[in-house]
């Protein structure tokens, strides 16, 4: 790998963050096939590549957005995720980790803290992919187990990158598993396969407030350790 490369792949890395507003802008179905083809080269224990991707766009796209608002409107909880999106007994320092960075988003963007209307109003904007004229659906197979889960992971992660590349940007969504028999059925998904997580995909708006939040993330002596050097 030259040099010009190994620096591309740290600004990729640097500047990767969560969009929550795009613009009105289409994304070209050759950009989507090549970030594709390029991440699929994510490492995978014995070669199984247990991922599968379902992107959605034009009317699709739309069918999905449309629906989950006519369902939301009934019943807010959704389907029910398969699994749980967060520990249900979360403990520091993960928990406080979580809560500063909700904090920090809706004080961004003008939320207080006991505004919960305005809270679920943001959080719906998920099921419209934030805007993006893209969304993607991962799933896994059934069978699969936690190490191939840890190889979805790494796809969705060059998938992000390889977009970054493109002058593209991502939100990765595990809010879309609430929905998963409402995708499934869109989709058409098979029952072997579980939704794991949605992702948008499109041209982040430079103006929108919201996507100058960078997450805070931990120094380095709090989550690495090294030994023999």
């Amino acid at each position: 790998m030259s040099i010009e490369e190994t620096i591309s792949v740290q600004e990729a890395i640097a500047n990767r963050r969560s969009i929550r507003q795009f613009l009105d802008k289409p994304v070209a179905k050759e950009d989507v096939i090549d970030i594709l083809e390029q991440a699929k080269r994510a490492p995978s224990g014995g070669n199984l590549q247990p991922w599968k991707v379902y992107v959605l766009a034009g009317e699709f796209r739309d069918r999905l957005v449309n629906t989950v608002a006519e369902k939301s409107a009934i019943n807010p909880v959704g389907d029910g995720a398969e699994y749980d999106i967060y520990p249900p007994q979360l403990t520091d320092p993960y928990r406080t980790r979580r809560r500063d960075v909700g904090s920090d988003l809706y004080q961004l963007i003008g939320i207080p803290r006991e505004d919960k209307m305005a809270k679920f109003a943001q959080l719906a904007k998920n099921f419209e992919f934030f805007g993006a004229p893209v969304g993607l659906i991962f799933t896994i197979d059934r069978q699969m187990g936690l190490g191939q889960w840890a190889d979805l992971g790494m796809f969705m992660q060059n998938v992000m990158l390889m977009a970054k590349s493109k002058g593209l940007d991502t939100c990765a969504q595990e809010a879309w598993a609430v929905w998963h028999k409402t995708i499934s059925e869109i989709a058409e998904i098979p029952e072997e396969e579980m939704v794991f997580a949605g992702m948008c995909l499109g041209y982040a708006d430079p103006d929108a407030v919201i996507n100058e939040l960078v997450s805070k993330r931990a120094n380095l002596d709090e989550f690495a350790e090294l030994k023999g050097f």
